[in-house]
C-alpha cells in the first residue's frame, strides 16, 4: 500500500494526455520523460529508472527518456502527447529561452504536462513558470526531514483520484509554495512544521492543455 505514487503517476499521465486526443484506444500515448540533472539530494538516474518501470507496465504508453532538459528546446518535443518533468536545473539552461517558449507552447496547444517533486524549484528566473505549473518554491520554501506521513485524498470526484483511498508514504514533504492561480487540489498532507495541510497533488489547465503536479517523488523508493 505504500506505492500509491505509481498509481498517481500512471493515471495522471493518461488524464493529462486525454486533452491531446490520445485517448482513442488504438492510439498509444507518447510520453517524454525529461531528466538529466538535479540537486545532490536527488539521484535522477535511479528515479528515472523507477518512473520508466512504472510507466512501461501500462501498455498504452510509449515512453522515451531525455537525459538532458535542453531536449525541450528542440522541435522533437512536439512529437509527444505528454512530458514528465523530473529535473532541477541549478543554473540557467544554455537554450533556456527556447526551452521556456517550447514548454509553454506545448501545453497551451493541448498537450499534457506531469511535474514531479523538486521541479517546483526549477526556472526561478521565469515568472510564467508559476502559471504553468501552478505553484513554485517561495522564499520560505523548505522540506521536512524525509519520513512517513499520511496523504489525504481531498477530491474523490476527480478522474485521477476517483476510488483512491488515503495512504501513508515515506517521502519528503514540501512547504512554502507560492502562486495565486486557481488549482484543483487532489491530495494534501499535514505538515509538522507549519501545522497546515500542504498540497501534495493538484491539477489545472494551461491554455488547452492539462497539468498535474505532485510534490511526492523524492527518490526511487517512493514509487
Amino acid at each position: 500500500g505504500m506505492h500509491r505514487l505509481s498509481v498517481f503517476l500512471t493515471i495522471a499521465v493518461a488524464f493529462v494526455a486525454s486533452a491531446a486526443n490520445a485517448q482513442e484506444s488504438s492510439k498509444r500515448i507518447r510520453v517524454l520523460s525529461v531528466t538529466g540533472m538535479d540537486s545532490s539530494a536527488h539521484n535522477w538516474q535511479e528515479r528515472s529508472r523507477a518512473i520508466s518501470k512504472v510507466l512501461s507496465e501500462e501498455k498504452r504508453f510509449d515512453v522515451r527518456v531525455a537525459e538532458d532538459p535542453e531536449f525541450l528546446a528542440t522541435r522533437v518535443l512536439f512529437d509527444y502527447d505528454v512530458a514528465i518533468l523530473h529535473f532541477r536545473n541549478l543554473k540557467p539552461l544554455t537554450r533556456g529561452d527556447d526551452v521556456k517558449e517550447n514548454l509553454a507552447k506545448f501545453v497551451k496547444s493541448g498537450r499534457g504536462l506531469v511535474v514531479l517533486h523538486g521541479v517546483s524549484g526549477a526556472f526561478p528566473d521565469w515568472p510564467e513558470f508559476r502559471e504553468l505549473i501552478g505553484r513554485v518554491w517561495g522564499p520560505r520554501h523548505g522540506d521536512e526531514p524525509r519520513g512517513p506521513f499520511d496523504v489525504k485524498i481531498v477530491n474523490r470526484k476527480h478522474a485521477i483520484t476517483r476510488g483512491m483511498k488515503d495512504f501513508t508514504t515515506d517521502d519528503e514533504l514540501y512547504v512554502g509554495f507560492v502562486g495565486e492561480r486557481p488549482i484543483e487540489v487532489l491530495a494534501t498532507a499535514r505538515s509538522r512544521r507549519t501545522g497546515k495541510d500542504e498540497p501534495v497533488a493538484f491539477v489545472m489547465k494551461y491554455g488547452q492543455g492539462r497539468v498535474f503536479y505532485t510534490a511526492l517523488g523524492h527518490d526511487e523508493r517512493t514509487f
